[in-house]
């Protein structure tokens, strides 16, 4: 099956850009971005990803303002056999210039959640470390990421309200990846396997004129699957951006120190040090002032989770109120939270994503979904 990619001289493998160069059921190619005010008064997110070997293309877009409820749209189809096309009923995402703006349009629907939105990068591509993951002889997460710091212009519109966005006014992040990963329902041969433990935060931050970012994955006892973090250039304007970034300066380690809210999984607070290869230690302090839960764009949803056959073409919706969700029930851990940083000298912001799910030695958790009592 060729692709119109196919007309350029792009090929890893000795196959079409349509054939992945593994045939694991669990190949997937993801586009995701979130925007978020800077006084930290609304918050949207937007997920859309193809499963070739499932024959599925599933999309998501979720917005919430600060003490209001989460509207949440989902669409699912089977996956078109042309891979430069991104539709999805009345979703679409844009590549207007590659690696600097892309445009997402959510058209009217049943719903009632709609969004013309300009995402313009403010960063070069920021590569994360490949993450591979084992669960015995298995790979359940091989995968390629790169980050894009940057600001949104447009409009969303839904039934509680519009918000009308502009680059002063917000940060954003785009987040692509490719590769193998479990999700949602994943497809599963042979034995069943038993449940394992899993622990990750992911945290992207504006500073004034840089960037840092970290991440950790973890296992049961706090041993690290996958840590990287480090700092990148913040440019004023997109033009301003290189097409490579000389600039990127790795740390040498990633450790957190979190506070959840009593009896849950929820970081109240939480403190993070970035340890140079020098040595020098810089603690970053997060406070949370927004939450988002993420199963708004399908991750751990009961029904609308990614990469499951909902039809030929199906659309679905939901509301809900973030705070007053069981935070007891697994499909709720899963979280953004936009936060306010500091280093001590300087001042910034961004979003703590987090995820604990299963018994997890460092903070206590000796269940799959509890929290523990402070």
């Amino acid at each position: 099956m060729l692709n119109k990619f196919d007309d350029y001289p792009i090929h890893q493998t000795a196959e079409p850009l349509a054939m992945p160069a593994t045939s694991d059921p669990n190949f997937y190619d993801r586009t995701w971005f979130n925007g978020y005010a800077k006084d930290g008064s609304w918050y949207f997110g937007i997920g859309m990803a193809v499963y070739p070997h499932l024959g599925i293309l599933d999309c998501a877009f979720s917005v919430v303002e600060k003490g209001g409820r989460q509207h949440c749209f989902f669409g699912s189809c089977r996956a078109p056999l042309e891979r430069s096309d991104t539709r999805c009923g009345p979703f679409r995402i844009e590549v207007v210039e590659p690696m600097r703006i892309n445009r997402v349009v959510l058209e009217n629907n049943q719903t009632g959640i709609t969004c013309d939105l300009t995402f313009s990068t403010l960063t070069a591509g920021i590569e994360e470390a490949r993450q591979t993951i084992w669960n015995g002889t298995r790979r359940v997460m091989d995968a390629t990421r790169f980050d894009q710091f940057g600001h949104w212009t447009g409009e969303v519109r839904y039934p509680d309200g519009s918000i009308r966005v502009e680059p002063a006014l917000c940060h954003g992040t785009k987040d692509r990846s490719w590769g193998v990963r479990n999700f949602g329902k994943s497809a599963h041969t042979g034995a069943p396997q038993p449940p394992s433990s899993f622990f990750f935060i992911w945290a992207p931050l504006f500073w004034e004129d840089h960037i840092s970012h970290a991440l950790s994955f973890e296992g049961a006892q706090g041993q690290a699957l996958a840590r990287e973090a480090l700092t990148a250039p913040l440019y004023k304007t997109t033009a301003e951006v290189p097409d490579q970034e000389p600039g990127i300066v790795h740390m040498a380690n990633v450790a957190h120190r979190l506070q959840y809210q009593s009896g849950t999984r929820r970081i109240e607070r939480a403190e993070v040090d970035l340890t140079d290869l020098q040595g020098k230690v810089r603690t970053i302090a997060f406070e949370p002032i927004l939450r988002f839960h993420m199963k708004g764009l399908g991750y751990f949803h009961p029904t609308w989770c990614q990469g499951v056959w909902q039809g030929e073409m199906a659309i679905g919706g939901e509301v809900f109120d973030p705070l007053k969700l069981d935070l007891s029930d697994g499909h709720n851990l899963h979280m953004q939270q936009v936060v306010r940083v500091s280093d001590g000298t300087r001042k910034g912001m961004g979003v703590l994503e987090h995820l604990c799910i299963g018994p997890y030695a460092p903070y206590g958790f000796t269940d799959f979904f509890s929290g523990v009592s402070l």
